[in-house]
């Protein structure tokens, strides 16, 4: 790990708006309580890597909390020091591995998630490592409110046709699908928050997919 990055890593464990690992277990089921010191409904935004959605989405809703969750200290502290550099208050980060995210967020803790261009992880071998395969939606759906929403925004297009065919197999209720977002008629201000990743993606003109569902109690 090279010199900024162990730097970042150290810094990063001593901002009060960033929870480590099994730290994380003591606010389960109570975030929004114990750790923003509110009612306020439940955000995540998960692999949120700099936390440039997290960051933007709570300056545009501040009657939410927002979390952003990812296991990489360096990337998490781009978004937890603007945060707080900023003073945004309803903002945080979680650093853990997202397989673990049942022994964090208790059943119907969150209102919605976040998945804002993960690693596609391609290979058919690493199934189970993509963050929409049927396990890990079995624990979103375990950890959203009944009427909690799912985002997806991805520039690559197997990763895509690989999470609508997960949704349609299960049956899930598709809001909002598109292969060209900023060609769409679903663009608007919340899709519009660009990530440094979707900046790049944009830059080499590729086409942007969105896909927004929710779980059904009779499904999966």
């Amino acid at each position: 790990m090279g010199k900024d990055k162990l730097r970042k890593f150290a810094e990063v464990a001593t901002f009060k708006n960033v929870v480590q690992l099994d730290a994380g277990k003591a606010y389960k089921g109570r975030w929004s309580s114990a750790f923003f010191g509110n009612d306020n409904p439940l955000v995540l935004e998960l692999a949120c890597g700099k936390g440039e959605y997290t960051v933007n989405l709570a300056k545009m809703f501040p009657n939410k909390n927002f979390l952003g969750v990812d296991y990489k200290g360096n990337r998490i502290w781009r978004g937890a020091k603007t945060a707080l550099e900023e003073k945004i208050h309803n903002v945080g980060f979680l650093r853990i591995q997202i397989e673990d995210i049942l022994e964090h967020f208790a059943e119907n803790e969150v209102s919605e998630i976040w998945i804002t261009f993960p690693d596609p992880q391609p290979q058919d071998s690493r199934e189970k490592r993509r963050l929409t395969n049927p396990t890990f939606l079995a624990k979103y759906k375990f950890i959203l409110q009944e009427d909690g929403i799912m985002h997806l925004k991805t520039d690559n297009d197997g990763f895509y046709a690989y999470t609508l065919e997960q949704v349609t197999f299960q049956r899930l209720l598709i809001q909002k699908e598109t292969t060209d977002l900023y060609r769409s008629e679903l663009v608007d201000t919340v899709l519009s928050i660009k990530t440094y990743y979707e900046r790049k993606y944009l830059a080499e003109d590729k086409n942007i997919s969105y896909l927004q569902w929710q779980f059904s109690k009779r499904t999966l």
